[in-house]
């Protein structure tokens, strides 16, 4: 039998530059959705400090660490809720540079997985430097994949995922009301390659524009099954496996 699991889509609107504020709202959603069965949480690309890519690029102190101690809130939240978190920001990688970087923090605190955005998009090239590797993880039996925004327009990520037995792709994301990936990406990805889709996006003003929400998951049909709306800060819950 294959094994179901909640998975929680999250929304809110970053505070431009506040790790510690967004860090907070982070830890918060993590304990709220770990109380109604969620086992994965999963963010907006760059909502540790919103996404502001020249603002990044322009205060070092913005770039994290993977153990970095502004991140003990939602390594606490993780293990009181039970609950990994999938989070993204900017994080050095192993020269002198950072990544646009999902930490997928596991339901103990500790760092089960990093993944670097691979296809960096528009002003992300003069903050950013692009990954080389693809994203994985594994918990309850169930085998996960990780993608970042503009990496959702290349199929051959998805397909890769599903070919290395991933069932569920994890796409954290800024998008706003005119991008087309809610009808043209998110569910071609799941309908082609048979995968659940989970997306976590923005609300509120950033560097790109303005989020426009709608967080939520599509099933291996390519059907939503979950959807949080444009407007309200929070999550929705879907049942993968």
């Amino acid at each position: 039998m294959m094994a179901v699991m909640i998975v929680a889509a999250t929304q809110f609107a970053p505070v431009a530059g506040d790790i510690d504020a967004n860090v907070r709202t982070i830890a918060g959603l993590v304990r709220a959705a770990g109380a109604e069965g969620a086992r994965v949480v999963v963010f907006a690309e760059l909502c540790l400090t919103g996404y502001e890519p020249s603002l990044i690029r322009d205060t070092p102190d913005l770039v994290l660490t993977e153990d970095d101690p502004r991140l003990e809130p939602v390594r606490e939240a993780c293990r009181a809720a039970g609950a990994a978190a999938v989070v993204n920001g900017p994080v050095r990688n192993g020269g002198s540079g950072a990544g646009i970087t999902t930490l997928v923090i596991g339901p103990d605190g500790s760092l089960l997985t990093r993944y670097d955005k691979q296809h960096l998009y528009g002003v992300e090239l003069e903050a950013f430097e692009p990954g080389a590797a693809d994203g994985r993880f594994t918990l309850d039996g169930v085998r996960f994949a990780l993608a970042t925004c503009y990496d959702n327009r290349f199929p051959e990520l998805a397909e890769r995922a599903a070919a290395d037995d991933c069932a569920v792709y994890l796409a954290s994301s800024v998008l706003g009301a005119d991008n087309d990936s809610f009808e043209k990406v998110y569910p071609v990805r799941a309908r082609d390659f048979g995968l659940h889709v989970v997306l976590g996006n923005v609300l509120g003003p950033n560097e790109d524009g303005v989020g426009t929400g709608r967080a939520g998951a599509w099933g291996p049909d390519g059907g939503r099954i979950a959807d949080a709306g444009p407007e309200e800060s929070g999550f929705v819950l879907a049942e993968v496996r």
